[in-house]
């Protein structure tokens, strides 16, 4: 048995929660694609060296399975009284359960099925309470930067511990409800947000928080009720789990008030002659899950979070260390390429990097990745375009600018070492050039 500690802060202020211990757990699963081969130049093929975790991750196989044994049974939920009805009816309802224990979710919370985070994000923002004001850094996705109808933004935090100061100063100069809206890590660096800190400055405020967990749960555990969180949303592409669900969870005050995010079959209890209107359900699950789910995403989503709680988080971050601190240090060795970060390089992170290579546009250095090595890695902004500029130091740039875009490699289950090596000496090669 092992207790994994999440570091939400820099080491000198450590912000830790520590997680219910696990066992070790099965082997680490295995996932669909390892053996790919694609072409690269002179026709020759290749194992596929997938390093773009960070935009969506590969299908692991025990979803894989899950989604295949639900397939001859699958039928619409909730309102049939077949028995396919009934059966697909429990196991979508179950899925619910199973998330909602994967992130450690008090058991009155809300767990909504979306098609991801930006999904989830948005069907919040039209539940929040009339004048509520939002408070986001732009270092967000733009999934957190856009929804919000009337928002606070502010500049890159230069350390944790101004991130938490920043937040305390604009929170505490609004009136009215606010809502503090942060990632839990971050989708261009990696980085580790002191979450935890965050939620307890808003809560002394009398604001809510709500975290951007897409990253953090393909890595870490997550605990909402440990953290003292309101809201968490995160995705299913992310989490191994290809299915075109995502999830948001949390208190259900908000989400049973606002106005429907669908308006259809499902979120209504009666529907009155035109005078009459229409009776909408309290619950914020059906009222805000019109028409019919996607009960097989669903069922992909828990069966992701299943297979990552019976590996045990002890292998699955070890492994992903040893990989992102061999990645890194490559990157670091070799001249004219240049790491990108906010906090600086000993600051705790998932397994995200972003990088540039002078003398080569991002894009171009993605293509040859591609062409040459079969590698696959992500180039441009990553849908935060003012953090990247930040990074970069051109806040004042254009978004089109191909000066104003980055690499990014990110790892997972399924990355080896023979992928960060060939990356790295691929990079290498492409530098002396």
């Amino acid at each position: 048995m092992s207790t994994l500690t999440i570091f939400t802060s820099v080491p000198e202020q450590q912000d830790q929660v520590a997680v219910a211990p696990v066992p070790q757990g099965r082997p680490i699963p295995a996932v669909l694609g390892a053996d790919l081969e694609v072409p690269v130049k002179g026709g020759k093929l290749v194992g596929y060296a997938n390093l773009d975790y960070a935009a969506s991750a590969p299908c692991l196989e025990p979803v894989s399975a899950a989604v295949a044994a639900a397939l001859p049974a699958y039928s619409s939920v909730h309102r049939g009284a077949g028995y396919a009805s009934q059966l697909t009816t429990a196991r979508y309802e179950q899925a619910r359960h199973t998330v909602r224990a994967f992130a450690g979710a008090r058991p009155d919370d809300a767990v909504i099925f979306t098609r991801n985070t930006t999904d989830a994000t948005n069907l919040l923002a039209r539940c929040l309470p009339d004048g509520t004001t939002v408070v986001v850094f732009d270092t967000e996705h733009h999934a957190s930067l856009l929804p919000w109808k009337q928002a606070v933004r502010l500049a890159p935090p230069a350390f944790p511990g101004e991130a938490v100061r920043a937040a305390d100063e604009a929170l505490a100069g609004i009136d009215g409800p606010k809502l503090l809206v942060v990632t839990a890590a971050s989708n261009v660096t990696g980085e580790l947000w002191p979450i935890a800190a965050l939620a307890h400055i808003a809560h002394r405020h009398g604001a809510r928080i709500l975290v951007d967990a897409a990253q953090l749960v393909p890595h870490r555990p997550i605990n909402l009720t440990a953290l003292d969180l309101d809201y968490v949303a995160f995705s299913g592409h992310k989490l191994y789990a290809p299915f075109g669900a995502g999830v948001l969870l949390g208190r259900r005050d908000w989400l049973a008030g606002g106005e429907p995010y669908l308006k259809g079959g499902g979120a209504v209890r009666a529907v009155g002659h035109a005078d009459e209107g229409t009776d909408w359900h309290e619950d914020p699950e059906p009222r805000h899950e019109a028409g019919t789910p996607n009960v097989l995403g669903a069922i992909a989503l828990a069966a992701a979070c299943d297979a990552l709680t019976a590996t045990g988080w002890t292998a699955l971050v070890k492994e992903e260390e040893r990989l992102i601190a061999r990645l890194r240090a490559g990157l670091a060795s070799i001249a004219g390429v240049r790491e990108l970060s906010l906090w600086g390089p000993a600051h705790p992170r998932v397994g995200i990097v972003s990088f540039t290579v002078d003398g080569h546009s991002a894009r171009e250095v993605a293509e040859l990745l591609s062409g040459e090595y079969g590698i696959g890695v992500r180039d441009g902004k990553f849908c935060a375009h003012p953090f990247v500029r930040h990074l970069l130091g051109t806040a004042d740039g254009g978004c089109e600018d191909d000066t104003a875009s980055a690499v990014r490699a990110s790892i997972g289950i399924g990355s080896t070492q023979e992928h960060v090596d060939r990356l790295i000496e691929a990079l290498r090669e492409l530098a002396a050039r």
